[in-house]
């Protein structure tokens, strides 16, 4: 089996809503220009996407209009 890396001081852990030990683990590479998005599963990496930097505003951008596109009615204010 293959040994756990620690994560990096800069990054984040995303638990799966399946569970199962199930984690997307982001990470940033500064000195590489790179952000890394690690797919985990039981403690072992089963895949990773190695992200520009540059292209990090257009996956949030991306991200921030899904989420208003899905969730804008159920976030709405209610009518008194």
């Amino acid at each position: 089996m293959a040994e756990v890396a620690s994560l990096p001081t800069s990054g984040e852990v995303f638990f799966d809503s399946r569970g199962e030990g199930r984690t997307l683990r982001v990470s940033w590479h500064h000195a590489d220009g790179l952000v890394v998005l690690s797919l985990w599963h039981q403690g072992v990496c089963v895949g990773s996407f190695r992200l520009g930097a540059d292209d990090v505003p257009a996956l949030v951008e991306a991200l921030v209009a899904g989420l208003g596109d899905g969730y804008l009615p159920l976030v709405a204010p209610r009518a008194s």
